[in-house]
């Protein structure tokens, strides 16, 4: 066999290993679009049983209750309007981890630097999400990586009955007809999606020009019967991981900086943890941003 075709062939073989890597690492033909405004599309079977369990397993013992961003100050505050429990599993924790952070980069097409650490939320029997957007409109979570641009929100648990995920404000894409006939009350109005476990759901909070998206309007349904485990990636028009000013000291100011870090308060209260553009934050050096 002559040299050129020694190398023609050993291309042809690498060639063949990328594709079957890339496609065991996202298939397309497992996603469809299920409304043009938002625009959102399910993944069928995104995450596998072990994906799935090893998630619950990372957070069922860090749970607590969860928090809204203040629509001025930026600030987690707690409220009737989320009532369920919750954590955040640090990027990369783990080989797992990182293959499901893999994934998301690979179906989204976004950089893993503009995403938010995992949130891993559970919904026990009434608990819900009242509808809301997932971009900001304070000044402070803007300051580090801008806007949120795609939520992808992934289910890590069947539910008996209730928790779909609901768009009231949503058109439905022409290629995918929407049954409302297995949905709860709550989801009878706009688009509504149903938990199974292993499905996962993208949709963009901004239009293609960048401005904010009202039509993502987006809520969780009570669960009316059994438990919704869930998990969500926000990701920002750029980059999540960067320095927000220009102080030379990266230091830790708390001594349990290191501690609340690892509990998701570098994502869940950015303002004292990072700090803002004009003035940095607490915990610089646990959030990793210095």
């Amino acid at each position: 066999m002559s040299r050129s075709a020694v190398k023609f062939s050993l291309l042809c073989l690498l060639f063949s290993l990328l594709c079957r890597h890339s496609s065991q690492l996202v298939n397309p033909s497992r996603a469809k679009q299920i409304s043009s405004k938002p625009r959102a599309f399910v993944y069928e079977g995104f995450l596998t049983d072990e994906e799935c369990d090893h998630l619950i397993s990372l957070a069922i013992s860090e749970l607590k209750r969860s928090a809204v961003a203040d629509n001025l100050s930026g600030k987690s505050t707690l409220s009737d309007v989320r009532t369920s429990s919750g954590m955040f599993i640090s990027k990369a924790k783990d080989d797992i981890v990182l293959g499901i952070e893999q994934k998301i980069a690979a179906w989204t097409f976004l950089p893993k630097e503009n995403g938010e650490d995992i949130q891993v939320l559970r919904y026990e029997h009434g608990q819900k999400y009242d509808p809301h957007y997932d971009f900001f409109t304070d000044q402070v979570n803007i300051a580090r990586g801008g806007h949120r641009i795609a939520t992808v929100l992934m289910y890590l648990s069947d539910v008996d009955k209730g928790g779909e995920t609901i768009f009231p404000e949503a058109e439905e894409s022409e290629r995918h007809s929407h049954s409302k006939d297995d949905v709860s009350e709550c989801a009878r109005r706009g688009i509504a999606v149903k938990p199974r476990r292993g499905d996962a759901l993208l949709f963009f909070n901004l239009h293609p020009n960048a401005a904010p998206d009202h039509s993502s309007l987006h809520g969780g349904c009570p669960v009316i019967e059994g438990e919704k485990w869930s998990a969500t990636k926000w990701i920002h028009v750029t980059s999540f991981d960067k320095i927000l000013s220009s102080h030379a000291n990266c230091t830790d100011s708390n001594p349990s900086c290191e501690r609340w870090a690892s509990l998701g308060e570098c994502t869940k209260n950015p303002e004292y943890m990072l700090g803002t553009s004009d003035l940095p934050g607490y915990c610089r050096r646990s959030c990793n941003v210095c």
